[in-house]
């Protein structure tokens, strides 16, 4: 009797029809047209060439920073997706905007790159920022996605911050973005890489940085704000929000602390460079055709000594 009962169940179950799982590995494959085209590979591969001197992330790689907030930040939610990371800062006669003053040669390369590579200007704004910012040692990866269209509409005046204006407005500006105390706090931190020319053009101010090692992406510009060493320029706007009741609360919160602020920054700096898009839709990630992100004690200890900062 047993054995019948075994012989009935085997044959019922190869009579059973049972349905074509596919396997795993072809559950979570990506399409084709989902894959990071190996252009940027090979546009990765000739940005560190231009970023990245003696050890350090140069004058290239710090316009390269700024042009995608410049571009991407001209925007507001009330514009939804369109504008922000659109090439406007280069395609539609941004860079002869005050604000937007020592941005031109940078401008001119990326369009120029863009063009030879036959990638639009917006996503080479977009990836080159995110590109300087992890050649800079100690710079985070950025989540980085491609698939951009071009525009030739400028975008609408106002809505870049004034190194000039009240920290109240400054934070209303951002807020107005989507970010919050944390958000800002955290990209002013972008500031660890810069110099200045334009806010004060005299010597020696002309050409200071905002920090004492704007070749490294640290954290001395949080403390350096408050308590700035000699050939360290604070900008007005900096001075102001890193003493503002609610941002300044954050701002205080990064010093010393360069893992919470390498996160806060990075999150917050992948939603800017969406700006303008619908969220992901029709954009493909390529982060990972970014360089790896560098080791700063590393790459210091590698530097030769005395060696020229930029």
């Amino acid at each position: 009797m047993h054995l019948i009962n075994i012989l009935l169940l085997a044959s019922s179950a190869a009579a059973i029809s049972l349905p074509n799982f596919p396997e795993i590995s072809q559950l979570f494959a990506r399409k084709d047209g989902d894959k990071c085209p190996t252009v940027w590979t090979s546009i990765s591969k000739e940005l560190t060439g231009k970023f990245l001197s003696d050890g350090q992330c140069n004058p290239d790689a710090r316009a390269a920073i700024r042009a995608v907030f410049h571009d991407c930040g001209a925007w507001n939610k009330a514009q939804g997706a369109k504008g922000g990371c659109d090439g406007s800062l280069v395609l539609a006669g941004e860079l002869s905007k005050p604000e937007n003053n020592g941005l031109q040669d940078i401008g001119a390369y990326l369009k120029g790159r863009a063009d030879f590579w036959k990638v639009s200007v917006a996503d080479m704004i977009v990836f080159a920022g995110s590109h300087a910012i992890v050649t800079c040692p100690g710079g985070p990866r950025v989540q980085t996605y491609i698939g951009r269209k071009d525009s030739s509409t400028a975008a609408p005046d106002g809505l870049l911050p004034d190194v000039r204006a009240s920290a109240d407005s400054l934070f209303k500006l951002f807020q107005d973005k989507g970010f919050d105390a944390v958000d800002l706090a955290a990209l002013l931190g972008a500031h660890s890489t810069s110099n200045q020319f334009h806010f004060d053009e005299t010597a020696p101010n002309a050409g200071a940085p905002q920090d004492s090692t704007p070749g490294v992406w640290d954290v001395k510009y949080y403390a350096e704000t408050t308590a700035p060493p000699k050939g360290v320029v604070v900008l007005p706007s900096d001075a102001k929000l890193a003493a503002h009741a609610t941002v300044g609360k954050e701002f205080k919160g990064f010093v010393g602390n360069a893992g919470k602020w390498n996160g806060k920054f990075a999150d917050a700096m992948a939603r800017m460079e969406r700006f303008g898009s619908d969220g992901t839709k029709n954009l493909i990630d390529c982060t990972n055709a970014l360089p790896s992100a560098t080791n700063a004690k590393r790459e210091l200890k590698a530097m030769p000594m005395f060696a020229p900062r930029h």
